[in-house]
């Protein structure tokens, strides 16, 4: 038995691509008491509905905003566990709306933390992005601070038993917003030349089952305050596009603001308090907080393989790579 079999868990954002693949990934392994969808989107729940309908699925729909602590409150009500998926992701979008991103990401996540010790749920596992690591634009540092909030959370609950983890991984191969269907798009109009923002750039890249995985090795690893990392391949930017364009003509057309050259999923100062361990078949780094072990609930990962001090993980010295053949059968469902 599962640690969310015969259990109620709430997904906030849960009709993004996070969202249905998890959806997916619990209806066919696991036996949930209810799945409740929470998003600010009818149109994409009634989308979501028809593929998961009501008569079918122990699942629920609900409208609602992270935004807006009343409703979150309502919809907590009886959840054992919260994976909270819900933000504004979109770079561009974050830098012209920055009271916007800090409204949802960060307000959101503390609204979040409130409902959930006050309603009583077990545990909550935020999802992250390595965009939160030495953040250079406003979509990562609110993403940081939804971090910090989250951990530091296992100190604001009080005499309440709710605890607060987070995951942290890279690119999703073909979500929404990914490079992937921009280059497909220019594929399929007949076109020889894919536009890269700099030669050098590499990237971390995960499928999103790894990204569910991910997570629910966390909620069943977790004593609150880590944060959990993958350990995953990363790819240069040149051999994606030669993937899906043979023999393409490359365009360097410069950085955009707020675009980093290389990816960090662990910084030097966070690789202090790194331990390694494999669940279920996947490979996690596993980030302990700074602030001191909580009555020794930290103990477990003692034994487990710890990283050097000066240790950090970054899409550039990843020891794993993808070649173009591995990463056209990676991305092979989306062309």
């Amino acid at each position: 038995m599962s640690i969310i079999d015969g259990k109620t868990i709430l997904l906030t954002g849960g009709t993004g691509t996070f969202g249905k693949a998890f959806t997916e990934y619990i209806f066919k392994n696991h036996q949930p008491k209810k799945l409740i969808i929470f998003s600010r989107d009818e149109f994409k729940q009634y989308e979501m509905e028809r593929r998961f309908p009501l008569e079918k699925y122990s699942i629920r729909y609900f409208v609602g905003d992270i935004r807006d602590k009343d409703r979150l409150y309502r919809a907590f009500n009886g959840v054992d566990y919260v994976i909270h998926a819900a933000a504004l992701k979109q770079v561009p979008a974050c830098e012209y709306n920055p009271f916007e991103a800090v409204r949802t990401n960060i307000l959101g996540a503390q609204n979040i933390i409130d409902a959930a010790i006050d309603r009583g749920v077990k545990k909550v596992i935020a999802i992250s992005t390595d965009k939160a690591v030495n953040p250079i634009n406003l979509y990562g540092g609110t993403k940081m601070v939804m971090e910090k909030l989250m951990i530091a959370g296992n100190y604001y609950v009080g005499g309440k038993s709710t605890l607060f983890s987070a995951v942290r991984y890279g690119n999703v191969v073909g979500s929404r917003g990914s490079v992937i269907p921009f280059f497909i798009k220019i594929k399929k109009e007949g076109k020889k030349k894919l536009p890269v923002t700099d030669k050098r750039m590499t990237r971390f890249w995960i499928p999103i089952g790894d990204g569910v995985k991910l997570v629910m090795n966390a909620l069943e690893e977790s004593v609150g305050g880590e944060t959990f990392i993958p350990q995953i391949p990363s790819m240069k930017i040149t051999d994606l596009a030669k993937a899906i364009i043979p023999n393409c003509e490359i365009e360097e057309i410069g950085i955009r603001p707020g675009e980093k050259l290389h990816e960090t999923l662990i910084s030097e100062e966070e690789g202090e308090k790194t331990y390694k361990m494999t669940k279920n078949e996947q490979d996690l780094f596993i980030i302990l907080p700074h602030f001191s072990d909580l009555n020794g609930r930290y103990e477990k990962y003692l034994n487990l393989f710890e990283m050097p001090k000066d240790f950090s993980y970054t899409s550039s010295n990843n020891e794993e790579w993808l070649t173009v053949e591995q990463i056209n059968n990676m991305i092979g469902n989306h062309i």
